[in-house]
């Protein structure tokens, strides 16, 4: 993980050590150095020994005692030699544990920079605030924090059965647990039982917490839960939702890839359900 995990002023990062990881995204797009089978984060003391250019650069924390910069370049900026830019999803499991999660907060931050560029309030133009991990407005005041909009994903349970659904936007065959965004007023509990509801039409009960997970496409907190089947048949509006079952561990459909907490929860049902066998 990384050694801190508080967010340090940009004067305190200059007095870190010489050099630094740079997380420089295009389009969305990761530059890192790749191998055969591994990915590293740009090193260095300066971003021009590159020849990049940032539209906008924030100080993101440390890692292994190093400073690290969230940088956006234009998407039509070429990688330097030697490096590709790589979607973020497809570096799991190529770049080291400690290095993905700090560019996860790079995304995530570089995102928030692009978007809110403008006061919400008045329409100037905002700043990087020296004090936090905010920006103010230069003519109102106003302070704008890196947005975070929170959405469940629960995986629900019937006997040694779960629901796993596809999602219009998904790959053929690929299904998955159901999730959405949390709505003003509700508190997370209220939010599973009304997406499964409204997804699938069937009620749930013994709703638990799992656990969570930063998702910056573009700025989600993912909050798993588990819940088991109370009442109702599946029913789907072929829109949103094209697909819906009860699935064994033995006749699971195509499943989402390691780095998503979704993953996390099936793992856990068929760890579950193997174990009882």
């Amino acid at each position: 993980m990384a050694e801190e995990a508080s967010i340090l002023s940009a004067k305190s990062a200059r007095n870190g050590p010489a050099g630094a990881f740079w997380f420089v995204f295009s389009r969305n797009k990761l530059l890192v150095a790749m191998d055969t089978d591994a990915a590293a984060i740009p090193f260095g003391e300066r971003l021009d020994q590159w020849g990049l250019v940032p539209l906008r650069q924030q100080y993101v924390g440390t890692l292994r005692g190093f400073s690290c910069h969230s940088v956006e370049v234009s998407d039509k900026t070429p990688a330097p030699r030697g490096m590709v830019f790589e979607g973020l999803r497809s570096l799991y499991g190529l770049l080291e544990e400690d290095s993905f999660k700090v560019a996860l907060t790079a995304m995530h931050l570089v995102e928030w920079d692009r978007t809110s560029r403008f006061c919400g309030r008045c329409g100037a133009p905002t700043e990087l605030s020296r004090e936090e991990r905010a920006k103010e407005c230069t003519a109102c005041g106003a302070v704008v924090f890196p947005r975070i909009s929170p959405a469940v994903i629960v995986l629900i349970e019937r006997g040694d059965r779960a629901l796993l659904a596809r999602a219009s936007r998904f790959l053929e065959r690929m299904h998955s647990v159901l999730a959405g965004f949390v709505e003003p007023g509700e508190s997370l509990e209220e939010t599973v039982s009304r997406e499964v509801k409204e997804e699938t039409g069937i009620l749930v009960e013994d709703v638990r917490y799992f656990g969570s997970q930063p998702w910056p496409f573009p700025d989600s907190l993912m909050i798993g839960f588990t819940a088991r089947y109370a009442s109702g048949e599946i029913r789907i509006d072929g829109k949103e939702i094209v697909d819906a079952g009860w699935f064994g561990v033995d006749d699971l459909p195509e499943i989402p890839g390691k780095i998503s907490i979704a993953r996390k929860l099936i793992d856990w049902f068929i760890e579950k359900h193997r174990a009882q066998k």
